[in-house]
């Protein structure tokens, strides 16, 4: 079982990354905004609106999901818009929520 277990191990960094994508994902803030975004993809002012935080805050949590590659911005004009990065983020959602709700 050990064996079999190192065979099948992944490598420390990939292990790190994934560690720290459910760490961005374990905050109940940036899980609202996950929520949010999976109906499609909104400005930080709205954002700020539906969470009731400042925009600049809205930002901040933003920028950390921003680097694990969870969301992906689309600027128009002086406006900033933010959807899901793909398609895995949507169903680490869906899957998370099936669990819980079990």
């Amino acid at each position: 079982r050990v064996n079999r277990a190192r065979a099948e191990s992944i490598q420390e960094s990939e292990m790190e990354r994934l560690a720290l994508m459910f760490k961005v994902l374990g905050d109940p803030t940036r899980l609202k905004i996950f929520v949010a975004l999976s109906g499609g993809e909104m400005c930080v002012c709205d954002l700020a609106a539906y969470l009731g935080l400042s925009e600049s805050a809205v930002s901040h949590q933003l920028r950390r999901m921003r680097e694990q590659a969870l969301v992906k911005p689309r600027r128009e004009g002086q406006v900033l818009y933010y959807a899901l990065d793909d398609g895995h983020v949507v169903e680490l959602l869906r899957l998370g929520f099936e669990h819980v709700r079990e």
